[in-house]
């Protein structure tokens, strides 16, 4: 075990060095027994006693009521330039319900991942976020985000009937903090074990493995069973989670749009659409 740990294993935490000794290499000896081992042979240290740690905000009770949003950037894979993590979780349980690695972050990466856990659980009730520029619009700098003046993924949320929740503090977002403590941590080390190489090999291994490893780890059960995400029948959310922005319908009646000009037909309604505001998608 100390040879593993010196030759393979030297920059990872003693819980996640136990957890890979335990799956790749058939260990049984208990985390404790193998924590002081480690540090009798100097290789950790033993870890200064805190104070109590004291929750400032209960948790929602129910899944579904309230998901975190938020995002890290780094180096997460050996060779590659750094990107950013994106993870969706629930603040009920912890768990992830999303989790993948984009260029960065974004307008974009935001619908991508609000269309994952919309389209596998349903509707959920409020988003927790930080107030990045495509989560909200902030007249000052530091100050109150605009109710009025939304963005993108603000219209989005509203149209779906999402709460929106802004976090005016690293402190206000500590589940999201203590969860990238622990990513940053681990997966990197955990890509590097599985050889992934590629973003795209990279994100098929946090929806098929990641995840799953995470949540059996860390998550916790909810006060209420049961859970607030409810189905959208008629599966709104495909056409609201998008950019939308408005053009002005020019003289020759057509619109202009991503390189295109669409003709606008005649119509009963008016003899023309000129100077009219209309929204595309």
């Amino acid at each position: 075990m100390l040879g593993l740990y010196r030759d393979k294993y030297a920059d990872f935490t003693v819980k996640h060095f136990h957890a890979q000794l335990t799956r790749r290499h058939n260990y049984k000896l208990g985390y404790t027994v193998t924590k002081l081992h480690l540090q009798r042979a100097g290789l950790v240290k033993a870890a200064p006693k805190r104070s109590a740690h004291r929750k400032k905000r209960p948790r929602r009770p129910m899944r579904g009521m309230m998901l975190h949003q938020d995002g890290s950037r780094r180096v997460w894979i050996e060779g590659l330039p750094t990107l950013d993590l994106i993870v969706t979780l629930d603040d009920a349980a912890s768990e992830i319900y999303s989790m993948i690695l984009v260029a960065e972050e974004g307008t974009a990466s935001t619908f991508r991942t609000l269309r994952e856990v919309i389209g596998e659980r349903g509707l959920f009730c409020a988003l927790y976020t930080d107030r990045g520029s495509h989560y909200f619009h902030t007249p000052e700098a530091g100050g109150k985000v605009s109710r009025t003046q939304l963005t993108q993924v603000g219209r989005a949320l509203a149209h779906l009937g999402v709460e929106h929740i802004a976090a005016y503090s690293p402190q206000a977002r500590g589940r999201s903090e203590r969860l990238f403590a622990t990513l940053q941590d681990r997966l990197p080390k955990d890509l590097r074990l599985a050889g992934i190489e590629t973003v795209e090999a990279a994100n098929a291994w946090l929806k098929t493995h990641s995840i799953a490893e995470h949540n059996a780890r860390f998550a916790v059960a909810p006060e209420q069973e049961g859970s607030a995400f409810v189905p959208d029948a008629n599966e709104m959310w495909r056409e609201i989670l998008c950019v939308v922005e408005e053009r002005t319908v020019a003289a020759d009646n057509t619109v202009a749009g991503n390189g295109k000009r669409l003709q606008l037909p005649e119509s009963r309604l008016r003899p023309h659409f000129v100077k009219a505001q209309v929204p595309g998608a």
